[in-house]
């Protein structure tokens, strides 16, 4: 028996009286299905207003919430896409 001064200690009889906490689990991170421009140059890791640019020339295609401009990530995937099936340009030459 513990008196109040005492502690009880892993040889104690109500060591293992309480239940254990169940394992929690974390929630998956919900599915974005609009991204911000922020969102989108984050994912491709290139800047804001490279993000702009690309979504001005209709290299990336967007959608306007209001007045706000958003990115469907299908429409990264498909940008990305482009560039992997895109032929290899380069715009400077090899010296003669």
């Amino acid at each position: 028996m513990t008196t109040l001064n005492e502690r009880p200690g892993p040889s104690s009889a109500h060591s293992g009286d309480q239940p254990s906490a169940p394992a929690q689990h974390a929630d998956p991170a919900p599915v974005a299905f609009l991204l911000t421009v922020s969102e989108a140059a984050a994912r491709l890791r290139i800047g804001r207003t490279t993000m702009y640019e690309l979504i001005s020339t209709g290299a990336v295609e967007s959608v306007t919430v209001g007045r706000l401009r958003r990115v469907r990530p299908v429409d990264l995937e498909i940008y990305v896409a482009r560039l992997q099936s895109a032929p290899i340009v380069r715009s400077w030459r090899r010296p003669a």
